[in-house]
């Protein structure tokens, strides 16, 4: 399973996420839209033009800012 995770360091839902995937031993990509113009239009273009963090593309496919219970499902784990 490919995820990569946009943040900003100003996220507090970002570091929340975060943890939640070390706990279940998760790996992911950590991409920081602040540093990266072109991740900030990606994450724009999949949240209606929000920059709306964080942002997981799991397996190609975007989600924004998932409630923690929906993200354990996405990634198969309870």
């Amino acid at each position: 399973m490919a995820i990569r995770m946009y943040t900003s360091t100003w996220c507090g839902d970002c570091y929340r996420v975060k943890r939640f995937l070390e706990a279940k031993g998760v790996d992911f990509e950590e991409v920081n839209i602040d540093e990266n113009e072109e991740a900030a239009r990606l994450v724009m273009n999949n949240n209606q033009g929000k920059r709306r963090v964080p942002t997981l593309e799991i397996n190609g496919f975007y989600y924004g800012n998932p409630p923690l219970h929906e993200l354990a499902e996405l990634i198969g784990s309870s």
